[in-house]
């Protein structure tokens, strides 16, 4: 190897283990906003697709020309 990639790869594996302890340090419990969030994010996901399924449903003939 040259000696530009050993100083390379001992560099990468120190930013690596940095990485590493900050990341241990930051994890931490979901926040209950966070849950509402996705809950509303699913919910309106949801009605979205049976709305549209109803729709579908409902104008299936008419469409079928198209």
């Amino acid at each position: 190897m040259t000696k530009h990639a050993i100083r390379l790869s001992i560099a990468l594996k120190s930013h690596w283990e940095d990485i590493k302890k900050h990341s241990a340090k930051d994890r931490g419990d979901i926040s209950i906003t966070t849950v509402i969030i996705w809950v509303a994010v699913v919910a309106g996901a949801l009605a979205i697709a049976g709305t549209l399924g109803v729709v579908i449903t409902k104008y299936n003939g008419k469409l079928s020309g198209i």
